[in-house]
């Protein structure tokens, strides 16, 4: 009989040790929209557009309502999900206009020397797995080199987009490029044609005899520029816009006929191909960044007109997610994390006055700047046995956070060579610590430090210091209109002397700065946070800057392209793979 009993204890012993080591090494499943605002999803407080998926992933987990992106835009923000640092410190905040990569052929892009929290899952032997968009650059020096391609940085199998959906790359959608074009080729042109006016006017007074050539040298110049803009708007779409599984070109252009159907499923086959095992599946969604697309299902079924469609359509894609992970009965050793890469674009309204772009809520400003509505973006996630279900936590987090979170549930050590400025997020989730791990945040606009967050130990205020914000424009608006999207230096934005303070706890709108009659501590909170910046600012290291003018432009040598007749670069294996499997 003891020995039976013995037996028995052993035996309870074991299964109990084989959950806790299911417990300590879930699956992950992280989602990431594009330009969703954190007042779209029904959860978040919207009433009329329709997402019960990521509804229900709320109801069942725990929903941050301070879940800060560590930028407000794609690129940087990205690189800090993956790395779980600031992008200023991997080079990946620019110092120019342009924040992130518009081409294919650009030589930036995440270093290799950056640690993603795939390559610490991938050595913890993890299946590892990015589906949708990438944005952090793909080759260093040849097309084939690969250095900053998803396999480059842990993820075994990649399918997706390698760039960025943009509205050059669906016909009929315009183009991105209006604000350039008008600089760079409206400009020449029009000193060009002032010279032509010019020089034909003193030769029919015979004040100055111009030889015919010069005119056609000045006509000539005018055809080269306006033919290099005809080629390059038409080739654009070409070059950048394609879909790649691993290393392959798999369809260039990129079609967006079922473009999310497909994803989600080939996420979804994933997910069963590697039940058996430990996996990570980041869902980088297209949606809801421009150009807006919907497959027939969902096309002129919201009440928000294409933007509304598409937000649905993603949530759909949620929803198959979860499905096949009850279907393999794997919720409950899987960790979700839904979440945006920031706010939503406000700017995005076509010329026909047709607003493609989402909600941020009560917050003020969106995409391209720190006001609230530009990094405050949904965050939940779901663990079902582990977090509590249909918990709200109100205290700041960030995108970094998930990094060293995902590293510690799946037993691998943080690097020790490097900082981290993410926060484990285990404790607050699950109730053990009622308070951020984050005293300070601190908000970047591109290269430059915009604003700092302060969290006191031993108070509930939430201070919020403005170094500089951007002049919105026309005045009044709640962006910038004239631009598409706000900047970060020169004549764009508004430099403060004293910094523009808020208490975010009670003012989240940004609406009533303070001042040394409204808060009597006014001049000690900003000594603080200055000296917290201080400290914040002597650990950086000067590091390449991927963004530079020499890493963005376009480079021929480094242009992928799936056939060798020119640049007509023309494939659909997607296309054939569906013909084949159905």
């Amino acid at each position: 009989m003891k020995r039976k009993m013995r037996i028995l204890v052993l035996l309870l012993l074991f299964l109990c040790e084989t959950q806790s080591c299911a417990t300590s090494r879930p699956n992950f499943v992280l989602l990431m929209a594009d330009d969703l605002g954190i007042g779209d999803p029904g959860c978040y407080g919207n009433k009329t557009l329709r997402t019960p998926n990521i509804d229900r992933l709320a109801e069942g987990g725990v929903k941050l309502t301070q879940h800060l992106a560590a930028s407000p835009l794609c690129t940087p923000s990205r690189a800090a999900f993956m790395t779980g640092r600031y992008p200023i410190r991997s080079g990946m905040a620019s110092q120019s206009k342009v924040g992130v990569f518009l081409f294919s052929a650009s030589s930036g892009g995440l270093p290799t020397s950056e640690i993603t929290f795939a390559k610490l899952l991938k050595n913890q032997g993890y299946s590892t797995a990015l589906i949708g968009k990438w944005h952090l650059g793909t080759n260093c020096h040849n097309k084939t080199d690969f250095c900053h391609h998803p396999l480059s940085h842990g993820f075994d199998y990649f399918h997706g987009l390698p760039v960025t959906n943009l509205r050059d790359c669906k016909p009929g959608e315009g183009t991105v490029f209006t604000t350039g074009i008008r600089v760079l080729v409206s400009v020449p042109l029009q000193l060009i044609a002032i010279a032509l006016l010019t020089l034909a006017v003193l030769k029919c007074l015979g004040l100055l005899p111009t030889p015919g050539l010069v005119f056609f040298c000045l006509l000539f110049l005018a055809a080269v520029i306006l033919g290099l803009v005809v080629c390059f708007l038409y080739y654009f779409r070409t070059l950048n816009c394609f879909l790649m599984r691993n290393h392959e070109i798999t369809q260039q252009p990129m079609s967006y006929d079922h473009l999310t159907q497909r994803l989600t499923e080939d996420a979804a086959e994933f997910i069963r191909r590697s039940a058996e095992t430990p996996f990570l599946l980041v869902l980088s969604y297209l949606h809801v960044h421009t150009a807006l697309f919907s497959s027939k299902d969902f096309a002129g079924k919201s009440k928000h007109g294409a933007y509304g469609d598409t937000a649905e359509e993603m949530d759909w894609s949620v929803g198959q997610i979860l499905n096949v992970l009850d279907e393999l009965r794997l919720a409950n050793n899987t960790l979700i994390y839904f979440s945006s890469d920031q706010g939503a674009h406000v700017e995005e309204v076509t010329t026909r006055g047709e607003v493609h772009g989402g909600s941020n809520g009560i917050y003020k400003g969106g995409k391209a700047n720190n006001w609230e509505g530009g990094i405050r973006v949904p965050g939940i996630l779901r663990w079902p046995g582990v977090i509590p279900a249909g918990l709200e936590i109100d205290e700041p987090t960030s995108n970094m956070d998930i990094f060293p979170t995902v590293a510690k549930l799946a037993g691998s050590p943080l690097p020790e060579d490097r900082i981290i400025d993410g926060r484990d997020l285990m404790p607050l989730l699950q109730g053990k610590s009622q308070r951020s791990d984050h005293e300070f945040l601190f908000h970047y606009c591109n290269f430059y430090l915009n604003a700092v967050r302060w969290h006191p130990r031993n108070s509930t205020s939430i201070w919020k210091a403005f170094f500089f914000t951007p002049k919105f424009t026309p005045e009044g608006a709640n962006g910038c209109f004239s631009t598409h999207v706000c900047f970060c230096h020169g004549d764009y934005i508004t430099h403060h002397h004293p910094p523009l303070l808020f208490d975010i706890s009670k003012d989240p709108r940004e609406r009533n700065p303070l001042t040394l009659t409204t808060e009597p501590r006014f001049q000690e909170i900003l000594e603080a946070m200055q000296q917290a910046a201080d400290r914040h600012t002597k650990t950086l290291q000067e590091v390449p800057n991927q963004l530079s003018l020499g890493n963005i432009v376009w480079k021929p040598w480094l242009q992928m392209c799936c056939s060798s007749s020119g640049l007509s670069c023309q494939c659909d294996q997607e296309k054939q793979d569906r013909t084949v499997s159905h």
